[in-house]
């Protein structure tokens, strides 16, 4: 059983930067995919970002953070990153860290290809 355990969360001004952390306990942490969903208040939880677990990874984004936001690992670390720029308002929702074994599951952006989840981390954007 994989234990995932975000932090960083927080209260940013629009505009700013914020970075979120993703603790895995899994010493075959490498051979997950990792994914960032985010849930606002009264809303799905929706696909924020991912990066497969190859060597030289590959990453994927929601269309809302292309260019905004960046994810990354480090497997020695076994831990995954989303460092988020230009925050909006809108950005606000509650942060999960996810695990998929293996490559990148076909349905990248589906939250019930994950096996394992954290508990989250808030970030509030105020505008």
């Amino acid at each position: 059983h994989v234990q995932l355990v975000e932090s960083g969360g927080g209260l940013v001004q629009a505009g700013g930067s914020l970075r979120v952390a993703c603790a895995a306990s899994e010493r075959t942490f490498s051979s997950y995919t990792m994914g960032w969903f985010r849930q606002a208040a009264g809303k799905e939880r929706e696909f924020v970002a991912a990066v497969a677990s190859i060597v030289g990874p590959t990453t994927y984004y929601a269309d809302s953070v292309k260019g905004r936001f960046t994810i990354s690992r480090d497997n020695a670390k076994r831990a995954v990153y989303l460092q988020m720029n230009n925050l909006r308002p809108e950005d606000t929702a509650v942060y999960y860290c996810a695990a998929a074994f293996g490559r990148p599951p076909r349905r990248i952006g589906a939250p019930d290809e994950y096996d394992y989840w954290g508990r989250g981390t808030q970030v509030t954007v105020s505008s």
